[in-house]
């Protein structure tokens, strides 16, 4: 993943163990990247994913049929919400106050 190249002001500490400081370093190497490019490579992709998640989900044929029948449905009746909002709101009649 590749963001827009921008000075970098911000740092990210991390503490960790030597194992798995050496297992991050052969990884790099192997990627031909330093420690900190691996890290930010790896860590961008997986927040892409994790977002990507919270954003786009996969539905089936019948499932897309459900979804889009359940939006295009009348609203169920809500009398409770109905009768809240037929009642005079405390801005529109200001005079009205509830000292008890």
């Amino acid at each position: 993943m590749i963001l827009e190249s921008t000075q970098k002001s911000e740092r990210i500490d991390v503490r960790t163990t030597p194992t798995v400081k050496r297992i991050l370093q052969e990884a790099a190497a192997t990627s031909n990247k330093t420690v900190t490019e691996f890290l930010i490579d790896s860590a961008l992709t997986q927040a892409a994913e994790v977002l990507a998640n919270r954003r786009v989900f996969s539905l089936t044929g019948p499932q897309w049929k459900a979804f889009m029948d359940a939006l295009d449905a009348p609203p169920s009746p809500m009398p409770r919400l109905k009768k809240l909002l037929m009642e005079p709101s405390i801005l529109e009649n200001p005079g009205a106050r509830n000292d008890q």
